[in-house]
């Protein structure tokens, strides 16, 4: 067994809406590095550590109903991927070791989380400064 867990997707149907849209071709989940890699058709390869897919879940738990409900979640510095489940051909679910598990990333979520790590990442970091919270628990 190698050091990750894969995950390979096949395209979508002839048809589907997101066929323009870039397609992930392999998603590898590294439990011990607690980080998922995810690969698309276009060549481009994410690698995704899981306290950031964690804090970015599209639950609404942490989403809320809209932009203005966001919660910012803290404590979540040494967070694993516990497991990675199939939603049907457009999204998985990650079950995180801190017993988080009511987010459908699509495939088009994860690619933004990706595309946009950078701005994302550091928007988190300010909330949490802004209100005296920390990553560690």
């Amino acid at each position: 067994m190698s050091a990750a867990d894969q995950f390979p997707k096949s395209a979508p149907d002839e048809g589907s809406y997101e066929t323009t849209a870039p397609w992930p071709t392999e998603l590898r989940v590294f439990k011990e590095d607690a980080r998922l890699e995810i690969e698309f058709s276009d060549g481009i390869t994410h690698s995704l550590p899981a306290e950031y897919l964690r804090v970015e879940s599209p639950s609404a738990e942490v989403q809320g109903h809209g932009p203005s409900q966001k919660k910012i979640v803290s404590g979540r510095r040494h967070v694993k991927i516990a497991a990675v489940e199939p939603v049907g051909h457009y999204a998985i679910r990650i079950v995180f070791d801190d017993r988080h598990d009511s987010g459908i990333y699509s495939w088009s979520y994860l690619r933004e989380l990706g595309d946009s790590y950078a701005e994302k990442w550091a928007a988190y970091q300010a909330a949490l400064l802004y209100r005296g919270l920390s990553r560690d628990a």
